[in-house]
């Protein structure tokens, strides 16, 4: 058996010495980094030879890659590094990493050629100023050879261990069990539905019911596909915390079946939940966790890879009795992970992760998409980007006295946008190309700054940087897709600032090719209807697969009750106040137990949980506040106890309208007094003239469909099992429409009014 391995990957495994350090940052973004290329690449004879495929084996290793160039008139082998801001700041063992690889370039191509000897260099090209710096040296392929079979040494061992773990994990999972005693009902189908589209190699789409067990019953599938489709990890995305902690219970749960199952499962988190010393700075000279970072990662990478679940708590104590960053920890684990349980963004992002660790290392990966309704949303807001004038003006008077300049002029651009608006609200149809200059030459001086003054990098200057690069990033990828326009609002004195936004509102284009690159795809969730509309804004490959899982839950276990003498409409919301109190009190009284109540807004609930408290004292409340904490949030859930008794006020597609799990008596029902429509404002208005240019269903696609299914998702808190009963009340005489019946599960009976 041989092991693969990417020039970059072998190289940042026996290379990397010294301090973690982040000075030297930030780096060019991606389409930087490629446009870079392009450009050095252009600047060569016609006989260049770009992007040069090589490969070559050491004992079982496989090693293989792209050279960047060959020039094979000058027996010249080039590795180009694009940069910005001052060369000379770039630590030693940065450019020690990259002569590792281009050395190990140079070996390969002297062996695929038969070379006695090659001159190597490593460009490193200015984003800014388009200059090249070129450092070059010549080598004997004897010299290069021994320096490639010294890396290989160094990480033969490491390979002959994951070999060894893919081995057991392969053969164990083959003949794994199903952690329980039986599948629940449409559980075993929608596993078949997860396991047939791995082995076809399609994406997937699978509407189950929520209480299914849909966590276990996409994850087992998958582990058992693991060796017949030569799987190299799995990844499960999760909108939320809940999710990432139900997928790691769920993963417990097989790893406590099956003792002998060689599985590493790694939990990703955000850099400020993992972050020791969120009061220092990413590099030796401030943090002692990334000095000697890399001297001490050999031994907490062999030490976390003997924990099976390195959850966030369990990572966090390998990396500190190894005396290394925990986030960066579990940034080098995702290597080395079967089964990484990570928030959306971690692949579908610009720069995410786990995407571009897949195409550099050329993995097979199935994915997971937990609560998949949420990735529009999500998906939006990832391509999308806004900069706020009061931002700027406020820099303007703090910044240093370099970056004053550029920041006015940055202004002074923003002020004569200001000539085109007539309304505080207008979209455009073209983007901003001025002020785009403008805000180009304001960030390229930001970052010349801090590769200069790297302590710097904190606080709102620091924050303004990243939004401008976000903007610009956004506004290379502007097309039909995407909505420009600018909101106004007064400013202190007689001059008015304002919000740029670069709002995207159709995500395909960007999520398509990251479902399309896995082996499979599977996005699942209980509300996935109407099809179309997913399909449309997720950019689905045409052959995607669709199962609607059949619910194992009968009509009469669940009271759905459309409640249309009362209307939720904003003007008829101070008249709905006393019919939804009393609603609430007659059903409490006639069957005492636990409720959530959902509302459109923190305004209407408290408005109604005011007039119940006012009028029903004896009925105990609680209600969800703005800005809710983790433990604030548990603390509310916990208000639901088997042997409790109350009503819990909610926002409708807020933190407890999907994820939380509330099984038995500890609710009994729900009142849902909106249909979950986005707010009426510019924004979604012009969200939704775009809909209909583009899908023909302007209103059901920016209101009327991910309304419906907050709704949905918010009823499916009730019933968990096969054993619960419960009431689901919907509240607004628009649930009778047929348009809106026909978007409710099917296996809801909504024919009792009251």
């Amino acid at each position: 058996m041989s092991y693969t391995v990417a020039v970059r990957a072998l190289c940042e495994f026996t290379a990397k010495v010294g301090d973690l350090d982040l000075r030297f940052t930030p780096s060019p973004s991606a389409q930087e980094g490629i446009v870079g290329h392009r450009t050095v690449a252009s600047r060569r004879s016609a006989h260049y030879q770009n992007e040069v495929a090589l490969e070559g084996e050491y004992q079982q290793l496989k090693v293989r890659g792209r050279a960047d160039g060959y020039d094979p008139d000058r027996n010249l082998l080039e590795e180009v590094k694009t940069y910005r801001g001052d060369l000379d700041a770039q630590p030693a063992n940065h450019r020690q990493l990259h002569w590792a690889q281009v050395k190990v370039y140079g070996w390969l191509m002297c062996q695929t050629l038969g070379l006695g000897e090659i001159d190597l260099a490593l460009v490193y090209f200015d984003i800014v100023g388009e200059q090249e710096t070129p450092v070059s040296q010549r080598f004997e392929a004897s010299e290069l050879e021994q320096f490639f079979n010294q890396q290989c040494a160094l990480f033969l061992g490491w390979a002959e261990q994951q070999m060894h773990q893919r081995e057991a994990r392969d053969s164990a999972a083959q003949t794994l069990g199903f952690p329980h005693d039986e599948f629940r009902p449409g559980q075993r189908a929608l596993a078949e539905s997860v396991y047939k589209a791995v082995s076809t190699g399609r994406c997937l789409m699978a509407q189950a019911p929520t209480g299914i067990g849909k966590t276990v019953g996409t994850i087992f599938p998958m582990l058992k596909a693991l060796a017949p489709q030569r799987l190299d990890k799995v990844f499960f995305l999760t909108a939320k915390t809940p999710g990432r902690k139900l997928a790691l219970d769920a993963a417990q749960v097989l790893l406590d079946s099956s003792p002998e199952l060689a599985l590493r499962v790694l939990e990703m988190v955000a850099r400020d939940k993992a972050c020791e010393h969120p009061d220092k700075a990413c590099h030796g000279d401030s943090c002692l966790l990334a000095k000697g970072f890399y001297e001490r990662l050999p031994a907490a990478r062999i030490a976390a890879a003997k924990v099976r679940l390195l959850d966030q708590r369990n990572l966090r104590e390998v990396a500190l009795a190894h005396q290394v960053c925990p986030y960066y920890l579990s940034q080098e684990m995702a290597r080395w992970s079967d089964v990484v349980v990570a928030d959306y963004n971690y692949y579908f992002d610009f720069g995410a992760l786990l995407f571009g660790l897949a195409q550099l290392n050329q993995w097979r990966v199935a994915v997971l998409v937990d609560e998949a309704h949420n990735l529009v949303e999500r998906g939006r807001s990832m391509y999308s980007a806004s900069l706020d004038q009061y931002a700027l003006k406020t820099l303007r008077d703090t910044a240093p006295e370099v970056l004053k300049k550029p920041l006015t002029r940055l202004n002074r651009e923003w002020n004569a946008l200001h000539k085109e608006q007539i309304a505080p609200y207008q979209a455009y149809a073209e983007k901003p190309d001025k002020l785009l200059q403008a805000l180009a030459l304001c960030a390229s001086a930001m970052g010349d700054y801090f590769n200069e003054n790297p302590d710097s990098l904190n606080g709102d200057l620091q924050t303004f940087y990243f939004e401008a690069l976000q903007f610009s990033k956004v506004a290379e990828l502007f097309n039909e897709h995407f909505i420009f326009d600018i909101s106004k609002r007064q400013a202190s004195g007689k001059r008015s600032a304002s919000q740029l936004s670069l709002r995207n509102v159709v995500p395909a284009e960007f999520i398509r090719p990251r479902l399309s690159a896995a082996r499979s795809s599977v996005l699942f969730s209980a509300t996935l209807s109407p099809r179309h509309y997913y399909a449309d804004l997720l950019g689905l490959p045409v052959d995607t697969a669709w199962v609607d899982v059949e619910s194992p839950f009968k009509a009469e276990q669940l009271q759905v009750r459309i409640v249309d003498r009362i209307s939720t409409r904003f003007v008829h919301r101070q008249a709905s106040l006393a019919p939804i109190v009393e609603l609430i009190a007659e059903q409490f009284s006639q069957q005492p137990g636990n409720y959530l109540a959902f509302f459109s807004s923190f305004d209407y609930l408290q408005q109604v949980s005011q007039l119940l408290a006012e009028r029903y004292p004896q009925i105990t409340l609680w209600q969800q506040s703005r800005g809710m904490s983790e433990a604030e949030r548990q603390k509310f859930l916990d208000g639901f106890t088997q042997h409790s008794q109350g009503v819990g006020f909610a926002v409708l597609g807020g933190a407890f309208g999907e994820g939380i799990d509330l099984p038995g008596t500890r609710l009994i029902g729900a009142f849902i007094a909106t249909l979950g429509l986005a707010q009426l404002n510019p924004v979604n208005e012009q969200i939704k003239l775009r809909m209909g240019a583009i899908f023909g269903a302007g209103y059901d696609y920016t209101y009327l469909y991910p309304g419906i299914q907050k709704v949905v998702q918010a009823a499916g808190r009730v019933i968990r099992s096969q054993q619960d009963q419960g009431v689901v009340m919907l509240i607004d005489d628009r649930f009778s429409e047929q348009r809106v019946r026909q978007l409710l599960p099917r296996w809801w009976s909504t024919n009792r009014r009251l």
